[in-house]
């Protein structure tokens, strides 16, 4: 085989090609025509809205909040928000009395869960798998690719009679 041997592609037509110059030129007069028809509108007085609708007008509620969403790319956070406040639906009465969410990292997708005790903490992460596999058949493939389980937080550390300046605790001792 040559370089010189003609391609198999069809090159397009004189038609064709009309029918692209003549679709140009309609976009380029429709462009035209409202840039000038907003300049009328300018120079009347304002920009009005017309018997059309165009992006001025009022809309409803949710219509605007989930134009912002996906304008912003605010997809995944308000989904996994969503699961927060149906997590008892997703995992269960019995799991979610014991386990609630807690936030949501978008760059690592990973959802962090704290329990109440260790015995819990244990179970959610033996559920991991199946958890972020519902969650992911809920949210789209790929929005939660880890469950970081935290187990019971302590009490606050306070001063008092018996703590010593600096002490970190009943181990301190052992460090």
């Amino acid at each position: 085989m040559s370089a010189e041997e003609p391609k198999n592609t069809p090159e397009p037509s004189g038609v064709d090609l009309a029918r692209v110059a003549l679709r140009a030129a309609k976009e380029a007069a429709r462009a035209r025509g409202d840039a000038a028809q907003q300049k009328k509108q300018a120079r009347r007085g304002g920009l009005r809205s017309g018997a059309r609708a165009d992006g001025r007008d009022p809309m409803a509620l949710g219509s605007a909040i989930n134009r912002l969403i996906t304008e912003r790319g605010w997809e995944a956070p308000a989904a996994v928000g969503g699961v927060m406040g149906r997590w008892p639906q997703i995992v269960g009465e019995k799991l979610a009395d014991h386990c609630t969410p807690q936030r949501y990292d978008e760059d690592e997708r990973v959802l962090i869960v704290q329990c109440e005790s260790p015995v819990w903490a244990t179970e959610v992460r033996r559920l991991a798998p199946s958890l972020v596999a519902r969650l992911n058949e809920d949210l789209g493939h790929g929005t939660v690719r880890q469950i970081k389980v935290l187990g019971p937080g302590g009490p606050a550390r306070r001063w008092g009679p018996l703590r010593a300046p600096g002490s970190s605790g009943p181990g301190d001792s052992y460090r």
